[in-house]
């Protein structure tokens, strides 16, 4: 009987309808509905990219890339693949009790986001961990900022998205990822350093020769969040006389509203107050290249475990 392995895709939920939004952002605020102020702007982000986010069709496609790949890859391990939603339905304690239902004893666990920080995978791996209660063998996976199949999907990106510049030489490109409260470098995350890591790799493997970094989709807490912003990054950019932009959002892996809103209106507005061209790069979304990378993630991390070989 072949080998029967559960894999845990998790990634970030989104509302399906207007409807569920004020629930959405409650659950994303540990329970504190927002204010009326905060609901309306959201709902108000919603509609301006159409009422929906994408991102949970998206990220089922993702998991079924994955899922293909693997049994591609070993068909004699009976891969079963789950997806669970951090702030959405399915819930991860919903679907890692169903994976238990199911008879699942071991597990790899990946969340589609590429660089660990401890507010966001790690807190991913704590509720699969505590919905298990010890009944699960997990394997997670914390981070994959640098598997070469992430790199390379990045990479093409940038690359073609150049060549839609006048002079693809003079950009700058811009390497942005969500931003998280600052609180996390006294707690020595490696957040910050491995999104550096993932531009200086793109950089490196293209040659490119104008970078920066930015922060963008800061939460409205009173905290102080990392920066700088990337409407403060356009400025000082445009202070420069800086005239063309790329924006690589590497910390996100799929549209959705901080890509959708945050970067293709709010800053693509931005920047034509500041008279500069703005593009961003594709998302990878359930590019074939880039699933294929992911379920090479999963296998390398379970064969790992078991003292095999990858490849």
């Amino acid at each position: 009987m072949n080998e029967r392995i559960g894999v845990l895709v998790m990634a970030y939920g989104t509302p399906q309808s207007l409807d569920e939004v004020e629930a959405y952002y409650t659950h994303i605020r540990h329970g504190h509905p927002p204010t009326p102020e905060l609901l309306a702007d959201l709902i108000r982000r919603y509609q301006a990219i159409g009422g929906v986010s994408p991102l949970t069709a998206i990220t089922r496609r993702q998991a079924e890339g994955i899922r293909y790949w693997l049994r591609h890859r070993q068909p004699n391990v009976d891969w079963r693949i789950y997806l669970g939603m951090r702030h959405a339905h399915p819930f991860i304690s919903d679907v890692v009790r169903e994976m238990l239902r199911d008879g699942i004893t071991h597990a790899v666990s990946l969340v589609l986001a590429p660089h660990y920080a401890t507010m966001s995978i790690g807190a991913y791996q704590r509720a699969a961990e505590q919905a298990s209660d010890g009944r699960l063998d997990w394997q997670h996976i914390d981070h994959w900022h640098l598997h070469p199949g992430y790199l390379q999907a990045v990479a093409a990106r940038v690359q073609a998205s150049l060549r839609a510049f006048p002079d693809p030489g003079g950009v700058t490109v811009v390497f942005t990822a969500h931003s998280l409260p600052e609180r996390i470098l006294a707690q020595g995350d490696p957040y910050p350093q491995q999104i550096r890591e993932t531009g200086e790799a793109v950089k490196q493997q293209l040659g490119l020769e104008q970078v920066r970094f930015g922060w963008q989709s800061m939460g409205r807490t009173s905290e102080r969040w990392l920066g700088p912003d990337i409407l403060q990054v356009l400025d000082e950019l445009a202070s420069e006389g800086v005239q063309d932009v790329l924006v690589c959002p590497v910390g996100f892996v799929a549209d959705h509203l901080e890509v959708l809103y945050d970067l293709d209106i709010e800053a693509r507005n931005h920047a034509d107050r500041l008279g500069m061209r703005f593009a961003r790069t594709p998302s990878l979304n359930d590019a074939p290249e880039f699933t294929a990378a992911l379920a090479d993630v999963v296998a390398t991390r379970w064969e790992m475990s078991r003292g095999g070989t990858t490849g």
